[in-house]
């Protein structure tokens, strides 16, 4: 327990000090007039004597320890940490099987995501086809990150993998790369980051670009979880690209497997309404954090039960209060 006004406690020992002594005195000159007057001690047994004086007394420190503004540290649970929201710009999302476009419901269901977010919440909008671009950093300013999901656009390949090595140099602070020809990556100076979270919205169609699993795998020995969100249907629809139609369907075993080799969950969604009710079932990571609980309320309520209690006994007893 701390204070914040700890001088307080110096003034609570003095004033009660002083009280306590001055009631002493009180009564050894009410017991030596009494028995100079040859009255004895008429006044009834020593509890009833002295305990409406007592809680009075009491009440005092207690009081005076609630102006000194006590604080306890409480550990609570909170929604904290950071959420990369990485949205899939390939020509496949497009498509048309989700109502109005793949990326326009995806657009729609993140915004809602960042709408329900705390504050204790950081934001970032990550966008990836061919290549991944960081374009909006991490931050408390909701609005801000739905700025930059409004802006996000179709068009290009899709690389999951790079993707989640771009997200995970924005988390991590450092360029990340899988090494070359299969070696064996270096995962020690990646550091720990169990309160981030990467939310990929995709169909999972994968064109090109580095390992996904290995990918995801890096992200795990990070901390970093992967949530995905299916954008699709299994059905497909057909897009134009360059005046060629492309046959295109959403690819559940691979955002499967991201999201799995990770911790996270695979979020399946086969229209706008659904997808909007899929992002809300997201589990972001509960963290805890130590917090300053101030405790005058419960002292200053204590005090004035004791005096009150007081005052009842002593009008009660005495026929006065002191």
């Amino acid at each position: 327990m701390s204070f914040l006004y700890p001088y307080v406690l110096v003034l609570a020992v003095l004033l009660t000090g002083g009280a306590v002594a001055a009631y002493v005195a009180l009564q050894r000159r009410r017991a030596a007039a009494l028995e100079a007057a040859g009255f004895g001690t008429l006044i009834g047994g020593s509890l009833r004597r002295h305990l409406p004086y007592a809680l009075l007394l009491g009440a005092l420190p207690i009081l005076l320890v609630g102006l000194a503004r006590p604080q306890a540290q409480v550990t609570v649970p909170r929604v904290a940490g950071t959420v990369l929201l990485a949205f899939d710009v390939s020509n496949s999302m497009a498509a048309t099987d989700v109502a109005p476009t793949r990326l326009a419901a995806a657009q729609a269901a993140a915004t809602e995501f960042v709408d329900r977010q705390p504050d204790t919440v950081d934001v970032g909008v990550l966008v990836f086809g061919d290549q991944a671009l960081l374009t909006q950093a991490p931050t408390d300013d909701h609005p801000a990150a739905a700025a930059a999901i409004a802006r996000v656009k179709a068009g290009g390949g899709t690389s999951l993998g790079q993707a989640i090595l771009v997200g995970l140099s924005n988390i991590t602070g450092k360029p990340v790369s899988l090494p070359q020809n299969g070696a064996t990556p270096d995962t020690s100076a990646l550091g720990y980051w169990p309160s981030a979270t990467i939310v990929v919205f995709s169909d999972g169609e994968n064109t090109g670009g580095p390992d996904v699993e290995a990918a995801a795998e890096l992200a795990a020995a990070a901390g970093v979880r992967i949530q995905t969100v299916g954008v699709g249907t299994a059905g497909g629809a057909t897009v134009e690209v360059d005046g060629y139609q492309l046959n295109t369907a959403l690819d559940e075993r691979t955002m499967s497997t991201i999201a799995q080799v990770t911790g996270g969950a695979y979020h399946a969604a086969g229209d706008a309404g659904t997808l909007s009710d899929t992002t809300g079932s997201i589990d972001l990571r509960l963290t805890m954090k130590k917090e300053p609980l101030e405790l005058t309320g419960p002292f200053a309520g204590a005090a004035l039960l004791l005096l009150a209690l007081g005052g009842l006994l002593g009008t009660r007893w005495h026929g006065r209060i002191v």
